[in-house]
């Protein structure tokens, strides 16, 4: 007999832990090299591990163990080939047994979710088989399983019975339910870095708003030619990533970060784009952005949203970034005090616009107002660094102009 070990693979420079959040091939199955046996949720994305070499599976690990870079996870019976199943001698009893109609081709092969869309499978009480995947060999998508949750049919209430006692109203209003769960690591890895970044950096905001008439405006006036030749709409995250990219080159402070002594100044802008996911906040960079045009920045920002939202984000996907945005208007915020990304230094907050009074020209007169928010690390950008830094990325917003010929 000879057996092959599984391990946890080195997966990045800055994981060391793995949590398996789902067996793929049951114990005991026959797999297939290069298949895909099991998943791993890193800190960062969710990985599939293949098998090295064809033969019997055995399970080491359990599901939602956390496993270390190097631990044993599987091991592999060699001897043994999908060949030797369909060869194996047949007992008598089976013999003499008809021989079972042929299953149907669905049957072949189970469908098999991926972790968050078996979390919402799990949670709305849907099986997995009456589930059509979409994804690579059939699997499960996320999407899939918010569409299966969707189209679930309401629950016939069944007609109670009269009874002569009626529930007390203390029990009908102050039921009390409590369910635990255990964090995924994606969650225990966000609450470790925002604790990182509150406790490990000198971190202060300052606050400025901005009146988002002209980029309305030039919205208004040329959305419909710029979807005609780019296919894509002029959003405001691309307007506001070309303001902070032109901004941060010209305050290359704010681009920088510590490295133990040293402060590390970049060349180029790399913006870090806030993304909210069923699992967790992910912030994928957008690479290169001063040299980009606001049609390739809006593409990118929506194939890093979808492959976010579904789980597919690479490790190289999520690497980098000198500088985040994150839009907090989106779900209605109107001011609040982001916290840095580390190693970056500092992060701008957009919010939602509303219309409100102001001062232009002596005259009071109603605009559409965002406030803007960014924090920073007071250790590598000074105060005043960081205002005018702010200013300049206002100036920029409410004169399009500047910022389309780059002055």
């Amino acid at each position: 007999m000879s057996v092959v070990e599984m391990k946890v693979p080195v997966i990045g420079e800055s994981i060391n832990e793995v949590t398996l959040s789902q067996w793929l091939k049951p114990d005991g199955s026959i797999v297939k090299v290069d298949e895909p046996i099991c998943e791993f949720e890193s800190d960062k994305a969710t990985l599939e591990f293949p098998a090295e070499v064809s033969g019997k599976l055995i399970h080491v690990a359990k599901e939602e163990d956390d496993l270390a870079i190097g631990a044993l996870v599987a091991k592999i019976d060699t001897s043994f080939s999908a060949s030797d199943e369909a060869q194996a001698p047949a007992t008598p009893a089976e013999e003499s047994a008809p021989a079972p109609a042929a299953a149907p081709v669905q049957e072949a092969s189970k469908p098999f979710p991926s972790p968050a869309a078996g979390k919402i499978l799990r949670e709305e009480n849907i099986n997995p088989a009456d589930v059509k995947g979409t994804g690579k060999e059939g699997r499960i998508t996320k999407g899939d399983a918010q569409d299966a949750a969707s189209n679930k049919p309401s629950p016939t209430k069944t007609p109670e019975a009269p009874s002569s006692m009626t529930p007390s109203v203390s029990t009908a209003l102050f039921g009390r339910v409590e369910r635990r769960e255990k964090m995924s690591r994606m969650r225990r890895t966000i609450a470790r870095r925002l604790v990182s970044a509150k406790n490990n950096t000198a971190m202060l905001t300052t606050f400025n708003e901005v009146d988002m008439s002209g980029i309305l405006d030039l919205r208004k006036k040329y959305q419909d030619e710029f979807v005609a030749k780019y296919g894509i709409k002029l959003g405001f995250m691309s307007v506001f990533a070309k303001a902070c990219a032109q901004a941060l080159l010209e305050k290359p402070d704010v681009n920088a970060h510590i490295d133990g002594e040293d402060l590390i100044y970049h060349d180029y802008v790399d913006i870090s784009i806030a993304i909210s996911t069923p699992t967790g906040l992910v912030v994928p960079p957008i690479h290169n952005v001063e040299s980009l045009r606001f049609d390739e920045i809006e593409t990118q920002i929506k194939e890093l949203a979808e492959k976010a939202r579904t789980g597919k984000l690479t490790l190289e996907e999520m690497s980098g970034g000198t500088f985040t945005i994150t839009n907090g208007g989106i779900f209605g915020s109107m001011l609040s005090t982001p916290i840095i990304n580390e190693p970056q230094s500092a992060i701008l907050g957009m919010h939602n616009i509303q219309e409100r009074p102001v001062v232009v020209n002596g005259q009071i007169v109603v605009r559409p107002m965002m406030y803007l928010a960014m924090s920073y690390d007071h250790r590598v950008i000074d105060g005043s660094t960081s205002v005018t830094f702010l200013v300049r990325v206002k100036e920029l917003l409410e004169d399009p102009t500047k910022l389309i010929l780059g002055i």
